[in-house]
């Protein structure tokens, strides 16, 4: 079937999605938002959503975490038929690019105008979706909308979030006018599709116009303390120290050394990463006494993270041993490795050919709004090439050619569930 994605039209929206939240810079390859929930900018992408939607004939709803659904239910359709919905989010990182997240939204708009333009006749309504506080920019640790969509918040807790300024996300979403009161399930839906860009080279490097993610990796956070005793910086002698920042180098490094023997043995894509420090009292001349370490573990695999976090246990346990700290390891946030839907995966694959484009089977990575709506039903993410991998920064960058060949693939993806039955 012919679909005719219009590239300018993708291209407009995206444009108009940038300039909500943007950052000036005096590089001409930077491209750069700040789009944090309840943002004056945050309130001005949503409004021209709505209005997009609106005008391409979708019935709009939003719940009470602003989750924000149109849908498009043609006169082939049967109204109480499952849909097919496919979306992704429209806040962002601070300074983050133009396409993380938005490029999924409007490419399921897109994708729902290249349907209705080609005379296709869906047996089933086709809906465009976008998430709250997809990066936890600003609430929460991320994925909140689809996290309360599909019953892994309350919504209660939810609301209750504070962000740093001690507004909470219930206030937040009053003051723009986004917290709703309609009902989003995804577990209603037949079928889930989110096009994200793939923040990493495979794609460019291959040459392939679309990805096809097979499983959406695993996430751990964890939380370490290291406390030894905060002293004089020239007056105690280097025997007599418990210095906390010296003991917690060593676990940097052993959770370093940890992923990496894991790489090397059994899991290539498994990763460790210690990426914050909080060192007390944190001043030059003092032995520092406290430090706070965050601790991000990421594979496919769920015993190689588990393996990882073990090591990290065992490094904080030497190091009370030979240094004499005190330690604590928290675990405040565990996401399982998600595999996709083969169906629909199957389906992806299809369209791709159909449309003259090549897609290659890769996992993601980074996490996605699509590993929480997989808990309720059949869900697949889709990947545009990104150039340099550069992502969560403005020279973020996927060429307009590749948006529109991706949603290409992703509109005939959706054709095939919506039309077809696959």
């Amino acid at each position: 079937m012919d679909l005719p994605v219009d590239a300018e039209r993708l291209r407009a929206d995206l444009e108009a999605n940038a300039a909500f939240g943007r950052v000036e810079y005096d590089d001409s390859e930077k491209r750069g938002r700040t789009n944090r929930t309840g943002s004056a900018a945050n309130e001005a992408a949503r409004d021209r959503l709505i209005d997009r939607l609106e005008a391409a004939d979708l019935d709009v709803a939003v719940d009470e975490v602003g989750n924000i659904l149109g849908t498009w239910t043609p006169d082939s359709a049967d109204p109480a038929a499952a849909p097919v919905v496919s979306g992704s989010h429209l806040d962002s990182v601070p300074e983050g690019g133009i396409f993380d997240g938005p490029l999924g939204v409007y490419a399921a708009l897109e994708a729902v105008r290249a349907i209705q333009d080609s005379g296709a006749e869906p047996a089933r309504p086709v809906g465009v979706v976008s998430f709250t506080e997809e990066e936890g920019g600003a609430f929460g640790d991320g994925l909140l909308g689809s996290s309360v969509a599909t019953g892994v918040t309350t919504v209660e807790d939810a609301l209750a979030l504070e962000d740093d300024a001690g507004e909470t996300l219930g206030e937040a979403l009053d003051r723009i006018g986004y917290r709703g009161d309609d009902a989003i399930d995804p577990s209603t839906w037949v079928a889930f599709y989110e096009l994200h860009v793939e923040q990493d080279t495979v794609l460019e490097d291959a040459g392939a116009d679309a990805g096809v993610v097979t499983t959406i990796t695993g996430i751990t956070h964890c939380e370490a303390l290291i406390e030894g005793e905060a002293n004089h910086a020239g007056a105690t002698a280097m025997g007599d120290r418990t210095d906390a920042l010296a003991a917690a180098s060593e676990f940097v490094l052993d959770v370093e050394a940890a992923a990496n023997a894991i790489v090397e043995e059994s899991s290539a894509s498994a990763v460790g990463t210690v990426g914050s420090l909080s060192v007390s009292p944190n001043a030059t001349n003092v032995v520092p006494g406290r430090v706070e370490a965050g601790v991000d573990v990421r594979d496919v695999e769920t015993e190689s993270m588990e393996t990882i976090i073990a090591a990290a246990r065992e490094s904080l346990t030497r190091l009370e041993r030979e240094r004499g700290v005190d330690t604590e390891l928290e675990r405040p946030f565990d996401v399982a490795p998600t595999p996709m839907s083969e169906r629909l995966r199957g389906a992806a694959h299809a369209a791709a050919t159909d449309a003259g484009r090549t897609a290659i089977d890769l996992h993601s990575g980074a996490a996605h709004d699509a590993m929480r709506v997989a808990r309720v039903t059949d869900a697949s993410l889709l990947f545009a090439p990104s150039r340099d991998g550069i992502s969560h920064n403005p020279r973020e960058w996927t060429d307009w050619e590749d948006c529109a060949a991706a949603t290409e693939v992703l509109a005939g993806a959706i054709v095939r569930v919506a039309v077809d039955g696959e």
